[in-house]
């Protein structure tokens, strides 16, 4: 069975000069520049509105002859721009399972006890006030288990879906067009 390659999508810039798409207080060398955060959002809001497993065709529309540097370099630095924030997203979904699965181990041994109290005050008697803190018990354990549910039920694949996103961005072909 064939698999349909992705589709790509076109996401355009329009500029003056090559120098409004890179941060002008960066100081690392042109390859390793960060963009604009204008020129990011931009970018990243329109790729954010196309199907995660897209690929993506960035072309940038240039009203003046760049003065530094070819095309080539351009797409290196945006590769590698998009390639770090990928890797980034990476350790905060990383980061993410592992709050997850401390505040589980932490949620189950608070649920545990909850659930042992609630059980030994039901031994000591009955009446509405012991009811009450049984049922409180009951609820306060659970209630702990809340940040772990949302953690692995909703959590993990907002940033799952952004690290193929700016993953599929590092990989981007890229167009410069002059004198538009």
């Amino acid at each position: 069975m064939k698999f349909a390659a992705a589709p790509v999508h076109q996401i355009s810039l329009r500029l003056r000069e090559i120098g409004q798409l890179f941060n002008s207080m960066d100081p690392t060398p042109f390859r390793h520049r960060d963009l604009d955060p204008n020129a990011e959002e931009f970018i990243e809001s329109w790729a954010q509105e196309f199907p995660s497993g897209s690929r993506f065709l960035l072309v940038i529309h240039l009203q003046h002859k760049p003065a530094e540097g070819d095309p080539a370099l351009l797409t290196e630095a945006i590769h590698n721009f998009y390639g770090d924030k990928a890797q980034m997203a990476q350790h905060d979904l990383k980061r993410l399972l592992r709050l997850g699965r401390t505040s589980l181990l932490v949620g189950l041994g608070f649920l545990t006890l909850c659930t042992l109290g609630a059980k030994a005050l039901g031994a000591l008697g009955e009446g509405p006030y012991v009811e009450i803190l049984r049922e409180g018990l009951v609820i306060a354990g659970w209630v702990a288990m809340w940040r772990p549910i949302q953690i692995f039920l909703y959590e993990w694949w907002p940033i799952t879906h952004r690290r193929r996103m700016l993953h599929n961005l590092s990989r981007a072909q890229v167009r410069v067009v002059e004198g538009q």
